[in-house]
Order: C-alpha cells, then structure tokens, then sequence
C-alpha cells in the first residue's frame, strides 16, 4: 500500500456537522457497487462521514482512490455495539475508540481482526472564571480537581502555577458526564496514568462513580457540560477539543505535561502526543502488527496530555473480488494526506507519519 497525493476540496466545518446526520441518505443517490457497510464509534463520525462523502461522490477522489466506484455506509452507534457487530458480522467494518481487546478478538478469530488507527482527538479542561484567563494548571492539581480533593480555587499550588492572577476565593464545582462518554474513558485514562490518588479512588472508566458531594454536577453529551459550566461561576469540566473550538470556548486551561510545560490542545500539541505512542511488539493472530496502543501520559515537549487515538477494525480475511479491493480503497484513502489534512479543521488531529506508516503497514495484512 502506497501513499498516493490528491487535490482535496475542504468541506466547512459546521456544513459537515450540520449535515452528518443525513450522510447516508445523501450518498444513497450515488448507483455503485460493491457497497461496504460500518458501525460504532460516534465521535469520529463527522471526519468520517467527510471522508466516505468523498469517497463515493467527489470525482478527483473517485479517479485516485476509489477503482470499484463503491460507495460505504457508517452508522455512528457505539464503540461497543460496533465492535459486536463486527464480532456478528454485519458489517465490513467497525468504528471503535478503545480499539478490541483480547477477548473480543477471540470470538472473531476465525476471520481475525485488523485495528487501524485512524484520527485523534484531545479533551480539555474548561472553566468558568470571569476575568480569569490563560489559566494553568499543574499535573499535581487537575487529577486532585476531579477527585475533589482539590476544591478551592485558591489553592496554593494553582496560585503558585499563576502569579499575578486574581484567583476567586470561591470553591470549584466539577462538571462532569452522566452519561458514559469516550470523553471520560480518555480523561479518567489519563488522570489514572499521573495520579495514583484517582486511579485507586476512582479510575478508568466511561462511566465512573464521581464523588458524591455537592462540588460534582452532572450533565449529559457536550451540549450538557458547556451549559453547566456556562451557568456556574467557579465551575470546570472537560469537553472534546473539536466540540470547545467549534463552540467558541475561550476559557481553557493550559495543562502542564509530563516534561513540565503548560500546553493547550490543538493539532501540533496533539500529535507531538501521539509521535512516540508505545506500539506493542507482538503480532496479532492473522499476522498483522498490533497497533492497538494509546500513550496516556505523552513525554514529548509539546504534547498535549490528554489525547488519544480512535481505530477502525477490519477483519483479516474473508473479503474477496471487488470487495476486498474497495477494503484497500478505502484504507488507502482514509490514511492518505489528502484525508488526513481535513482533520484539523473538523476537530481532530491529523496521525503523525510514525503512525501513518505503521496503519498503512498493518493494512497489507488484510486479505
């Protein structure tokens, strides 16, 4: 598989937004074959939805990438209920930001199972407060925030983080998911990997028990969280970079990484995060590299802390004639620079080459 170059025509980001939820039925017009099917993960679905759009419809992408004229359908259900359906069969592929584990993999041995990452995306912390702006935080205090065991925005260390700035003496009112939210996995991932406060108390999870006090709000989706820290001075919470950009979100704070520097999300600080993610030497069982890795605490200077990859699964055999060429299609799209340089502006992070190379590598293991 071979990296090939392509003059794109860039879609605007609210436009894409606007219309993902009528994808399906907007390329249902477009008469191809063969016609490939996925399911899962719901937070890449803008990007996706960008790319399979092209894929089917845009005539320069059709003439470099496309050489069955085929068209795909993604349905944006959950990693989970993706992963299940790939697992079931019903589909050719399937969206997932935790990637498989082993024992999903298992049940899919006979086929196999091929993970390719395809984008990322960084979560950030944002606050409520007023004339408050540029506001650091030491890796030795955002954990302690979200396991309460920081509750003042007076706090020496955040002071100290902050000279000059007028910190309110007023206590911190974390807003957090209610719903289970790759956003949280993401966060709790990393905040488990830096502080051994909160992965003893609370961990990993999509849906972890918060605290039980009255410093924890609850709020459902993005929409929910940005509305409860809009509402609460004194608040904080996290939201998906992609979501805080395109709403406008001034208030972010700046997180101090693992080589000591404050940083804010974007598509520099996001991929220097993702330059050196620690690939497992292993095979898989088809034979194919095991690219199923995130780097939860990233050493590099610029690296933005919170960030991880998001994966597309394929099975390892069993595609066959025009099928399995319009598998290849569109791998070979999606990880090209054509692809790959839309993702900026929808709210992703473009994959570093280091990454690239390795899915395209992975890729020619699929038969």
């Amino acid at each position: 598989m071979h990296e090939r170059t392509n003059t794109h025509m860039p879609l605007l980001r609210a436009a894409v937004l606007a219309g993902a939820a009528a994808f399906c039925a907007d390329i249902g017009a477009v008469a191809a074959e063969p016609r490939l099917a996925g399911a899962g993960a719901s937070f890449p679905f803008p990007l996706y939805a960008t790319w399979l759009k092209q894929f089917a419809r845009d005539p320069a992408v059709r003439a470099t990438y496309n050489s069955t004229g085929a068209r795909v359908d993604y349905a944006a259900t959950s990693s989970d209920a993706g992963v299940q359906a790939l697992i079931a069969g019903e589909v050719d592929f399937a969206g997932s930001d935790r990637s498989i584990d082993d024992d999903d993999e298992a049940e899919t041995i006979e086929r196999g199972v091929v993970a390719l990452p395809m984008t990322a995306g960084s979560v950030v912390l944002a606050y409520n407060l007023p004339g408050v702006e540029g506001l650091r935080l030491p890796r030795s205090v955002y954990p302690r925030i979200f396991s309460g065991a920081v509750s003042s925005w007076s706090d020496p260390e955040i002071a100290a983080a902050n000279p000059g700035m007028l910190l309110p003496p007023q206590e911190i009112v974390v807003v957090v998911r209610a719903d289970p939210a790759r956003a949280t996995d993401v966060l709790t991932a990393h905040l488990s990997a830096v502080d051994a406060g909160f992965r003893r108390d609370i961990g990993r999870a999509r849906a972890p028990a918060w605290p039980a006090d009255a410093g924890f709000i609850r709020a459902s989706l993005n929409d929910g969280v940005a509305a409860a820290i809009a509402r609460t001075p004194g608040a904080i919470g996290y939201l998906d970079d992609g979501y805080a950009k395109l709403a406008g979100w001034r208030q972010v704070a700046l997180l101090e990484n693992k080589s000591g520097r404050f940083v804010t999300a974007g598509p520099e600080t996001g991929a220097a995060a993702l330059a050196a993610v620690p690939f497992p030497a292993a095979e898989l069982p088809g034979g194919a590299p095991d690219l199923r890795a995130q780097d939860r605490d990233p050493g590099a200077d610029n690296a933005y802390p919170i960030t991880a990859m998001t994966f597309m699964l394929f099975y390892a055999t069993g595609y066959t004639g025009e099928r399995a060429a319009a598998v290849h299609d569109l791998i070979d799209y999606c990880v090209s620079d054509a692809a790959q340089r839309q993702a900026a502006g929808l709210g992703y992070i473009p994959l570093p080459n280091v990454v690239l190379s390795r899915a395209r590598e992975a890729a020619g293991a699929i038969q």
